[in-house]
């Protein structure tokens, strides 16, 4: 294998001509990062590493000049005769003179505004020149950390693999990738991974891919998470000032501008920095631009800094971006995270058009063997060399994996790990093969994270037993058996139950379920109310909102993806339904209160339960579309993208059958349609549509009503209020019929608040929502709400306000809900 490689590696040096290698540096012996090296009137070329360091394979051997283009410093261009395979090739660059016309005197003129404005009538005309290519990338990705804690909620993090010294700093993340790529705009993409690379893990698959890479300027927004206006957008004058604090010529004798970017206001979804414009064609030079954290409502990022370069050739007179690169500065309580993203495009062919067929759901394949590359390859292909850090992290890490996963270490780490002490029966065991793949759990008696309270039980809490058998040759398979034992001290009751799950594969993801047992469940089986704030209302507030029966089942499940974006799911069950009442009083205040009873329908009837006991049997099929579902191919699995451009579709029919009493059989069919889109710079709009229809329904169990999500606790825990009624009792407007449910709720991201005076200081987001209901025999219950969003502390961000109205028949009532998003973590 090695020789193969050795001759491939020949081959490709030969193809090449030569190499040229060596340090860029300042006029004083500085190295200079990110300088662009390429061969003139080619998209052949590289850029140099933190350390100035740079390799540049030549594929005209000697024909053009090599330019070294560095924002900043004079461009240089060098002539070589290509006479050697190898050729190192020092240079040393003089910083740039910049000129700056006499009209700037003029106060009451800004050329900058003119230059600006060039660029933007200018804009649709230079991106329609590139925006359909073939090319080759190479990207590079690495993550550092400082400062990392010995433990985080506890937990040992332990050195990462190998990742972290002493005092916790240390490179978490280093990858590259070779690519072929077929791009045409705005978001058509066709990669083939050849070549990916990951430090630590000689199996591993780099997820740096061209996908996530695409910042385009000459659009008006750049997609950060939120969209970045563009300093040339149409409307950037309403957003930036700019300055113009130089011009230059490039290699070609081209004028360059060099243009201050400045924020109009602190808070907006601006860039800062510089861009530089090309005279007369009025195309992008380079961007030098730093994005602040808190303008892409991403807190715990300091400052991402994006650096882009584009090279000119005269054969057909495009200026095409050669080299990119992405700094990230991020941390939180006292951790601090740098990463660095470098990318190289070249080897360009612009095409008029595209077969229709070139491009399909399918955006990125890796190749099988694409991790499989050695040394000889890496180092004859790289266009970037490593730094002295990368080099050690490679060959560092490399030794830690081959020995963290022999037989002998992972055997000697399970031994330690494995030991039995009497603890253990108190705090939980486990016990792991590492070699299997294979792990067995047990909760432990006081397994306080389960802790919860209800008027049923009373205090009630869970423990069990699991085991995980995951598939060793990476291909999917995945086996699960887990039993679980819930106690409940008032009621003295033991419920147990079981779960066993195996799934196929990780590209269809066809995945087989088989559970049973008894448990307390809601009667809303979307169980609407947490066991968390449930407690907290009963035991604090005496409001026990949670209604409870008693199930005792057997369910088998199958689901699997029957095609691109389509997945299949069909369930049939055996359901035996008992009743349940109080059995407890218990709180810590309101004392003299009486909880209301257990039955949903009737709070203060505490002898009829709301149903009588029964059986019956359940077969449901379910459907999920993905309406133009992307996907990206890997050897050890698929991976599919949801395409936003459409909506989501659900459907679902479900038949009761076999009951204890022919009058709890029905068919129940229901749809929803799901669909979120970002508008622009103006926030981000997502809408859930529900519609259902029962039949032969007339004298169901209220178990198998269509209940909706109420709250009446105050309290939110969703990031998006896209499935709740936040006003609604949990149980007033259930039905066995028909039904039409709707939320709407955009979030403006910023883009009102951060005009207002004083609120644009909170850095927060404004929701407007719209949530309406109807069923029949009843007015249509009505809420609308307005918010603030990303509330919180420093860089904690986790609350929510919203104000909200309800109408039925007229106005019902107003009150606050106040969002606490840590919440979803905690249940």
């Amino acid at each position: 294998m090695k020789i193969f490689f050795f001759i491939t590696a020949t081959l490709v040096a030969t193809a090449s001509f030569g190499q040229i290698k060596g340090t860029v540096a300042d006029e004083k012996g500085n190295p200079l990062p990110f300088v662009t090296i390429f061969e003139e009137d080619t998209y052949n070329g590289t850029t140099s590493n933190e350390q100035g360091k740079y390799e540049l394979n030549l594929k005209t051997a000697g024909k053009n000049p090599i330019v070294f283009q560095y924002l900043g410093f004079k461009t240089q261009k060098v002539a070589l005769q290509a006479t050697k395979q190898s050729y190192t090739l020092d240079i040393k660059m003089t910083e740039e003179s910049f000129s700056l016309n006499e009209v700037v005197i003029n106060t009451k003129i800004n050329p900058a505004i003119a230059i600006i404005k060039n660029a933007i009538t200018s804009k649709k005309e230079n991106a329609e020149k590139t925006a359909r290519f073939k090319a080759d990338f190479y990207s590079r990705g690495i993550f550092k950390l400082k400062n990392a804690p010995k433990k985080i909620f506890g937990q040992k993090i332990g050195d990462m693999n190998g990742s972290l010294d002493s005092t916790g700093t240390g490179i978490i993340s280093l990858s590259e990738t070779f690519s072929k790529i077929i791009f045409e705009k705005p978001n058509n993409l066709k990669e083939v991974v050849t070549a990916s690379k990951v430090s630590g893990n000689n199996n591993g698959y780099s997820y740096n891919t061209a996908r996530s890479s695409f910042y385009d300027f000459y659009d008006n927004n750049v997609n950060f998470g939120i969209n970045m206006v563009s300093p040339i957008a149409d409307n950037a004058f309403d957003y930036y000032k700019f300055n113009l604090e130089g011009t230059f010529n490039d290699e070609n004798n081209q004028m360059i501008n060099k243009i201050k970017v400045i924020a109009k206001r602190d808070k907006e979804p601006v860039f800062e920095g510089y861009i530089y414009i090309v005279e007369d064609s009025w195309a992008i030079y380079a961007i030098d631009l730093d994005i602040k954290g808190y303008r892409m409502k991403e807190d715990f990022v300091d400052v991402m800094t994006l650096k882009q370069n584009f090279n000119y050739n005269k054969n057909n007179r495009l200026w095409a971006k050669n080299t990119q690169s992405l700094d990230i500065t991020a941390g939180a309580f006292g951790i601090k995270f740098f990463g660095k993203y470098t990318y190289v495009y070249s080897n360009y062919e612009f095409i008029n058009s595209f077969d229709k067929k070139t491009f399909t759901n399918e955006i990125t394949t890796v190749e099988i063997n694409s991790n499989k590359k050695d040394s000889l390859f890496w180092n004859a292909n790289r266009p970037i060399p490593l730094t002295l850090e990368e080099k050690s992290d490679y060959i560092r890490k490399d030794s830690i994996y081959k020995v963290r996963n022999s037989e002998k270490y992972l055997d000697s780490i399970d031994q330690k790990g494995n030991k039995f002490k009497i603890l253990k029966i108190i705090n939980g065991y486990t016990y792991r093969n590492s070699i299997k793949k294979q792990s067995f759990k047990y909760d432990g008696l006081l397994n306080l994270g389960s802790l919860s309270f209800n008027t049923v039980q009373g205090y009630n809490l869970d423990s069990g037993f699991s085991f995980t058998d995951s598939d060793a040759d990476k291909k999917g398979k995945y086996t699960s058996i887990k039993t679980k034992f819930n106690y409940g001290f008032s009621e003295d009751r033991l419920r147990v139950t079981g779960l066993f799950t195996h799934r196929f594969n990780n590209q269809d993801y066809a995945t087989l379920t088989a559970s049973g047992g008894s448990m307390v469940k809601q009667f809303n089986e979307s169980q609407p109310i947490s066991k968390t704030i449930n407690s907290i209302s009963s035991l604090f507030f005496k409001d026990n909102y949670m209604k409870l029966y008693n199930l005792e089942f057997a369910q088998l499940n199958y689901g699997q993806d029957i095609a691109n974006g389509i997945n299949l799911n069909g369930k049939i069950e055996f359901q035996q339904r008992k009743l349940l009442f109080n059995t407890t009083d218990f709180s810590y205040f309101n004392k003299e209160d009486l909880y209301t009873s257990n039955n949903p329908l009737a709070p203060n009837d505490f002898v009829n339960p709301g149903f009588e006991e029964h059986h019956l049997m359940k077969a449901s099929l379910n459907a999920k579309i993905n309406f133009g579902n992307k996907y990206s191919s890997h050897p050890d699995g698929k991976f599919n993208i949801r395409n936003n451009k459409y909506p989501t579709l659900f459907l679902a029919y479900e038949k009761s059958f076999a009951g204890s009493d022919k009058k709890y059989e029905f068919d129940h069919v229901s749809s929803r349609l799901y669909y979120e889109s970002t508008i622009g710079n103006k926030g981000n709009f997502a809408l859930n549509l529900k519609a259902g229809k029962f039949f032969n329904a007339e004298n169901i169990s209220f178990i198998d009503y269509k209940h909706f999500n109420g709250n009446q606790t105050h309290i939110g825990q969703a990031n998006r209020y896209l499935n709740v009624f936040n006003l609604l009792p949990y149980y007033s407007n259930s039905t066995n019929d028909s039904y039409f449910e709707a939320h709407m709720e955009h979030n403006d991201q910023g883009y009102i608040m951060n005009k207002i005076p004083l609120l644009n200081k909170l850095k927060s987001t404004m929701v407007l929502g719209v949530h309406t209901l109807a069923v029949p025999n009843s007015k249509p219950y009505s809420e609308f709400s307005i918010g603030l969003d990303n509330l919180g502390f420093g860089k904690l961000k986790i609350f929510r306000f919203d104000y909200v109205r309800s109408y039925q028949n007229g106005y019902q009532g107003d009150g606050v809900i106040f969002g606490l998003k840590i919440l979803n973590v905690l249940e």
